[in-house]
């Protein structure tokens, strides 16, 4: 994500239909569907400020920065945790799919072995997704829809196999539902981190970062190689919706802004060619606030 390369500035609702109108792969064409991360500044406002904008079918909770061999921390600076809970509460009444994101561009993170994400998956379980009632829930009796990967330290082993096991928590959760997955590779492909975890096949959307990656990102000299890559990622991922994702300002990342007017009119249309088109990612909250970024591109996405 942007924020490893950037420094930031300072009842549970899920109906059949919702969730299947929020799933797989999408039809040919908009979605109308914006993901946006949300957690590493306080001022980006709370997140049940995100989720009533009516701008996010999801929002992200970054980062569980350290993971493996036991260890665990969760970073959402300058945010309370224990206003996260009726938050995330509060999003999913909306419709609101409400994940938690591990790894990041900083922290301490890897799996050793298989029973190493064997003990990833139970702690994630545990903690945000639905078991095991402990009084050190960081979200006290929230349940978290799903787990996102973004990946991009240390080994790219046994990734697979935490996507595994976290999907077999899939109808355990309360009410029966699924343990939601996404991945945020970078758009070279196949990513070095996330390949193999991709192949299993689990993620139900994957939000592919055409930033920070000038042989992929968009512009006008790389329209080719843009294009290249986009349809790469939908066809290797054809059970998965793919979202093309972006940062939300200029400034939000190193390189790979693509402007609002640009975006709709150069380029949803090559990628909304794909069956499997989901919509957009957004790096992050605190910048799309400033500049209104998904609301000026929502009705063409």
């Amino acid at each position: 994500m942007a924020s490893s390369r950037l420094a930031l500035p300072a009842a549970i609702f899920c109906a059949v239909v919702v969730a299947a109108s929020l799933g797989g792969a999408a039809a040919t064409g908009k979605t109308g569907r914006i993901t946006v991360y949300w957690g590493q500044t306080s001022s980006e406002g709370g997140l049940r400020e995100a989720c009533g904008t009516g701008l996010y079918s999801t929002v992200i909770i970054s980062f569980l920065t350290d993971f493996g061999g036991g260890n665990y921390k969760l970073n959402l600076a300058g945010h309370a945790w224990s206003a996260v809970g009726p938050d995330v509460k509060y999003c999913q009444s909306k419709g609101v799919l409400v994940l938690l994101s591990i790894g990041g561009g900083v922290g301490r993170y890897s799996l050793a072995s298989q029973a190493d994400a064997k003990a990833v998956a139970d702690h994630l379980w545990n903690f945000y997704l639905g078991g095991t009632s402990t009084k050190s829930r960081p979200f006290g009796d929230a349940v978290l829809d799903g787990v996102d990967f973004d990946i991009e330290l240390g080994s790219n082993a046994h990734y697979g196999d935490l996507a595994r096991y976290l999907k077999a928590y899939s109808g355990r959760k309360p009410g029966g539902r699924k343990v939601w997955l996404t991945a945020a590779p970078q758009c070279p492909f196949p990513d070095r981190m996330l390949g193999e975890a991709l192949r299993t096949g689990l993620f139900d959307r994957v939000h592919v970062q055409f930033y920070n990656n000038p042989v992929c990102n968009y512009r006008a000299s790389n329209v080719a190689a843009f294009t290249s890559a986009w349809n790469k990622w939908a066809a290797s991922l054809p059970g998965s919706s793919v979202y093309l994702g972006l940062p939300a300002a200029s400034g939000a990342a190193n390189n790979g802004y693509v402007a609002p007017a640009t975006l709709k009119e150069n380029v949803l249309p090559i990628v909304q060619k794909s069956k499997n088109y989901g919509g957009i990612m957004l790096w992050s909250r605190y910048w799309d606030k400033q500049t209104g970024y998904s609301k000026s591109v929502k009705s063409a996405v």
